[in-house]
């Protein structure tokens, strides 16, 4: 039996091609993709900011599948329920990170759509212990972001703190979703955008944004904390300027471009910058059982499978509203 997948090779563009479909080791589920995500660090595997560890590599991380088939040893999951594939495919369980709670710093990690071939194919699959049972109510394009740009928009929301204000720098897959959720909690929440992005300001506007303008304005106000999902280091002195003290400022992304120097003065009162690695799986269920409680509404652009190259591609040129996803199913 055979499959199609977009496959990613050395010196090469995106190509669609025909794979055998694989079969689940023990442990591992086999699933059917139904939806994939497309996220930045898909576009930065592609273009060698992240080298990939092997190739050819099928890319992507926010895999929704339906299950098909049972690897050895395999409990808890049964055929034809819907699974989550995130980005952290497997742990190891020992190393010291692993023992004190910090699977996402695992030394021996398996990423998904990098160590682990992805979601851009029909199937694929991933090991029964990381993938997440999905809420119910939720189309499969509309789950597929949560998996990345939801679970890790949560993770920083939890290390920004009990930030009342907070600011979101970079409106797009991870943003769109976490202001829904900051909202819910009673926050106030203040987008900043590509400078003249009115499409992306006035989509903040509506999901709740309390104010919504470029990243090269200042808030109205000083912000209790502030999350950087737009992989531009001139943005972190920016944000530190814009948190009061003792501010938190976290940046989401796997890559970012050079940090450049800054006074001390924007770090001093007791400011703490911080990154995101990763996630957990308690972070997963954490979001998704959040997310079965809260309707959020995904805006998603969808694409088929064979379209993934032009999906990287809008993705990096900012014409993606909300989150693009793969429709394979």
């Amino acid at each position: 039996m055979r499959m199609q997948a977009i496959l990613l090779e050395a010196g090469q563009p995106l190509y669609l091609a025909q794979r055998p479909v694989p079969s689940p080791g023990p442990g591992q589920l086999l699933l059917r993709v139904q939806a994939c995500g497309v996220c930045r660090t898909d576009l930065h595997i592609l273009d060698g900011e992240l080298p990939p560890p092997s190739r050819p590599l099928v890319l992507g991380h926010q895999v929704v599948g339906e299950v098909v088939a049972l690897g050895e040893g395999v409990e808890g999951w049964r055929l034809g329920q819907w699974a989550g594939v995130p980005w952290l495919g497997w742990a190891c369980g020992v190393c010291r990170y692993c023992r004190r709670g910090q699977e996402n710093l695992c030394e021996r990690a398996l990423f998904t759509g990098y160590h682990l071939d992805g979601g851009f194919a029909e199937y694929t699959l991933a090991y029964a212990d990381f993938a997440y049972p999905l809420p119910e109510g939720y189309a499969p394009v509309e789950l597929a972001p949560l998996l990345c740009a939801g679970l890790i928009g949560y993770r920083s929301l939890r290390l920004a703190g009990a930030a009342q204000r907070l600011g979101l720098y970079g409106f797009g897959a991870a943003a769109h979703l976490l202001v829904q959720v900051a909202v819910y909690q009673g926050r106030e929440v203040y987008a900043f955008t590509r400078p003249g992005d009115t499409r992306a300001q006035q989509l903040a506007r509506a999901l709740g944004a309390v104010w919504a303008g470029g990243s090269d304005q200042a808030p109205p106000q000083k912000l209790d904390a502030a999350i950087l999902f737009a992989p531009v280091g001139p943005l972190v002195p920016k944000a530190l300027q814009d948190v009061d003290k003792g501010g938190v400022v976290v940046c989401g992304g796997i890559h970012m471009s050079d940090i450049p120097s800054f006074p001390y003065a924007l770090l001093w009162e007791e400011r703490v910058l911080r990154s995101v690695a990763n996630l957990t799986r308690q972070d997963g269920l954490e979001f998704l059982r959040l997310a079965g409680e809260v309707r959020l509404r995904p805006v998603v652009q969808v694409y088929p499978l064979e379209a993934a190259p032009q999906a990287l591609e809008d993705l990096r040129a900012g014409r993606v509203e909300g989150a693009a996803v793969l429709q394979v199913c």
